[in-house]
């Protein structure tokens, strides 16, 4: 998948596209749906297949004091999409000065001018433009006289009629429901970042942990998950179980939100790698030990439960 991080001055081979619009946060099943509505018109068009998103997300321009919310921010999203067979991925840079810019200037300019669209497909509920002025309606209106066609896919639903989108997976993963969240996502949901040294008193007490921040990720429920770890290894990543503690830590005093992992029966150097951890189980809330001695007798207790859990499947 080539990536373009500027939608001036394209080569020829990227332009055509039939394009996937929105910012996709999550790359959850209904966003999935949209991709693949795009995918079934390009390979009978023989056009490209592309994706159009946003970064940074709208949400952060218009409201920056709000917590973190991103569910994939771009590194894991543009790779999630890559697995969806896409060809080209369009990145949108929106800041104050586009979001100025008219749901009409929009098409005319980025999707005709730049992109030369062949088509674009859209959720149901898709907005752009200046004071969100642009809709599916807008994009059907403009492109008879403009050229490209457009399709508008309906909301994906779950088993109980439930919307699947970005704000019910962030709802799940708040209440603690990491499964139901990925029954949502299609995948688990997971927080990929940096092994950063800590105080390693993990060692002292017999369960070292890899250490990542959270930087711009949603806020799950605080607590102690069951997990499954992937290790880059280069050509392919290697996935180990885990038990890990997403909170503060404030047996030890802690003030910053920090993901603790540790890995079963791991005994090799992990500072400064990228891990991607899958919380696949809620198994209690975080809580405050009186002492390291109880906060140990705890820790062997939900390492022995996730690995239960875990080797069920």
């Amino acid at each position: 998948m080539r990536i373009f991080r500027h939608t001036g001055c394209l080569p020829a081979d990227a332009r055509g596209a039939v394009a996937a619009l929105g910012n996709f946060d999550g790359v959850h099943l209904g966003h999935q749906a949209v991709i693949g509505t795009a995918a079934g018109i390009a390979g009978p068009a023989g056009a490209p297949l592309a994706v159009l998103t946003f970064e940074p997300h709208p949400r952060r321009v218009f409201r920056p004091d709000d917590p973190p919310f991103r569910l994939t921010p771009f590194r894991i999203k543009a790779r999630q999409i890559e697995a969806l067979g896409v060809d080209l991925l369009f990145v949108v840079h929106f800041d104050p000065d586009f979001a100025k810019r008219t749901a009409e200037a929009f098409v005319e300019e980025v999707l005709v001018r730049d992109l030369g669209v062949r088509h674009v497909v859209v959720g149901y509920d898709f907005v752009f433009g200046r004071g969100r002025g642009g809709n599916v309606g807008l994009l059907s209106a403009m492109s008879g006289r403009l050229g490209f066609g457009v399709t508008s896919v309906e909301p994906a639903t779950g088993p109980e009629g439930t919307v699947l989108s970005s704000t019910r997976v962030r709802t799940l993963l708040a209440e603690g429901r990491p499964r139901d969240a990925a029954l949502v996502l299609g995948r688990p949901w997971e927080i990929e970042g940096r092994v950063e040294g800590g105080f390693q008193r993990g060692r002292t007490i017999g369960f070292p942990t890899a250490n990542v921040a959270l930087d711009d990720y949603l806020r799950p429920a605080f607590g102690v998950y069951a997990v499954r770890a992937g290790i880059d290894r280069g050509v392919g990543t290697d996935w180990l179980p885990g038990v890990a503690n997403l909170g503060r830590r404030p047996t030890v005093g802690g003030t910053a939100e920090l993901l603790e992992v540790h890995l079963f029966d791991f005994g090799g150097d992990l500072y400064g790698r990228h891990l991607r951890v899958q919380l696949v189980e809620f198994l209690r809330p975080e809580r405050k030990f009186d002492g390291l001695d109880a906060l140990k007798a705890q820790i062997a207790l939900d390492a022995e439960a996730a690995r239960r859990l875990l080797s069920s499947g």
